[in-house]
């Protein structure tokens, strides 16, 4: 082809289509992979846009069904006419070769891509200011390439794909529970309510200091990383990496920390420290303790993890009040707003790069019996912008000694509260926190019985007269925390 022709292969094209017009066996696989733009020749994104419609109404592609969807939507000249779809499936070599076919399509249209973010750097690189803007923006238009199987396009639903796609997903589930799981906590009711934290979900962890938020966290990315062989991304504003690698450690280990930074280590200690260490050495916890990072810093950060790694599986930030935003300072510009740019961007990097994001906050100083979502610091957007939030509960957590001595407060007991659900239930989860290892777990692990969460009745967004009757709940609820 000429020079300054962008790459395409029409022979290549050609193929692919009629082997999907004469092997109905493909068009499952291949119709879902494809996209318009991956073809050059316009007629070919006609046939194929028609294609994915017929393929979405349930019924078989051929040369038939095609040309009369073709024909009542009043686009089969563009598409070439009768006889050049009857050519397409009669001049196919070999259909059993689409795999080659496919292969050569999408890169000529991953080509055709680069070249064009390539242009859009070199005009963005000759007029921007900044050296990181620049950085940024060229990562972004290289990385959308690369994860062209997302298109944040806005897509309709006639074609019938995507919501089939749904209900073969409720069938898988129904078939089996464990379809579809998120990445698991270890942590057995939390993983039953929410279905394991969910893909492009931002995950609010908040408590006053001193309640182990950074401990529940961690204790997180330890199953997931330990026990699930995941990958995860650690971004530490507060602490030191030394210091969440110690964490790690005792808490994998099962060790006390106290004893081991005062020399107090038995032998069986050191043998349980240094399994531990090997298998911390050998996971996919990758860290990082910058004191100031914005959100478009870790974007980027997680973005070169993802390619380098070949997956990310969840990241975790300590926390949302020490980052920073590119938001300007001064002018009309507040806290408040700030973080409100800050939650925004978290769950849009949730979305992007697939993965839950776990991100820690504080909740404001004020005294009430329980925390509430109006307690989150700085930002209602916090709320908003999350699909779940967590409030640790440690009522030994500043107790007097008589409550202790009295055994009105027993040491160690942790409840974890689901404050917000975006997609299920909300409800109380007990825990149980040792202290010396910083390390929640289940309340079953010390032979206590687990009792079932106490799910918090919600009321629906909307509601007629009737139904209000129908749900009108037996006993006052009025001493619920949320609402």
């Amino acid at each position: 082809m000429p020079n300054n022709q962008m790459p395409h292969n029409l022979d290549a094209e050609s193929a692919l289509l009629g082997s999907i017009l004469i092997d109905e066996s493909i068009q499952s696989d291949v119709l879902e992979a494809l996209r318009e733009e991956d073809f050059y020749q316009e007629s070919h994104r006609v046939i194929v846009r028609a294609m994915k419609a017929v393929y979405g109404g349930r019924r078989p592609v051929d040369v038939v069904t095609l040309s009369d969807h073709l024909e009542r939507e009043g686009r089969s000249e563009e598409a070439g006419g009768l006889d050049y779809i009857t050519g397409l499936a009669q001049g196919v070599p070999s259909a059993a070769n689409y795999r080659q076919y496919l292969e050569i399509v999408r890169r000529d249209s991953v080509n055709r891509a680069l070249i064009r973010a390539a242009k859009n750097i070199a005009e963005n690189s000759t007029r921007s200011p900044e050296e990181r803007e620049a950085i940024e923006y060229a990562e972004k238009q290289v990385y959308d390439v690369s994860q062209r199987e997302d298109n944040s396009t806005l897509r309709g639903l006639a074609d019938g794909i995507a919501v089939q796609a749904v209900i073969n997903k409720l069938e898988a589930i129904e078939s089996d529970p464990n379809a579809f799981r998120g990445l698991e906590t270890g942590f057995k009711r939390l993983d039953q309510m929410t279905h394991g934290l969910q893909k492009g979900n931002l995950v609010i962890i908040a408590a006053r200091p001193g309640m182990g938020k950074t401990s529940l966290a961690m204790n997180i990315v330890e199953y997931a990383c330990l026990k699930r062989h995941n990958v995860a991304a650690v971004f530490s504003l507060e602490m030191p990496y030394t210091e969440i690698l110690q964490r790690l450690l005792f808490s994998y280990a099962e060790v006390s920390m106290e004893k081991g930074l005062s020399g107090k280590l038995s032998s069986k200690e050191w043998k349980n420290l240094a399994a531990a260490s090997d298998r911390l050495q050998k996971s996919k916890i990758f860290i990082d303790d910058s004191s100031v990072v914005t959100p478009a810093e870790i974007l980027s950060k997680c973005r070169r993890l993802k390619s380098a790694e070949g997956r990310l599986d969840v990241v975790m930030i300590d926390y949302i009040q020490l980052m920073g935003s590119e938001t300007p300072a001064g002018g009309d510009f507040n806290r408040q707003q700030e973080v409100a740019s800050i939650t925004r961007a978290l769950k849009i990097m949730a979305k992007e790069l697939d993965v839950p994001v776990i991100a820690l906050s504080q909740l404001r100083r004020i005294q009430t019996k329980e925390a509430q979502l109006s307690d989150l610091r700085e930002s209602g957007a916090i709320e908003q912008d999350a699909d779940i939030v967590m409030f640790i509960n440690r009522p030994d957590v500043g107790a007097s000694p008589e409550d202790m001595a009295s055994g009105k407060v027993v040491k160690g007991a942790a409840e974890l509260v689901i404050a917000k659900h975006r997609n299920g239930a909300t409800g109380r989860i007990q825990l149980r926190f040792i202290g010396e290892s910083t390390k929640f777990i289940d309340v079953d692990a010390q032979g206590v019985s687990d009792e079932e969460p106490q799910y918090i009745k919600k009321k629906p967004d909307f509601m007629t007269p009737e139904d209000a009757e129908l749900s009108a709940p037996a006993e006052p609820t009025d001493d619920l925390p949320f609402d």
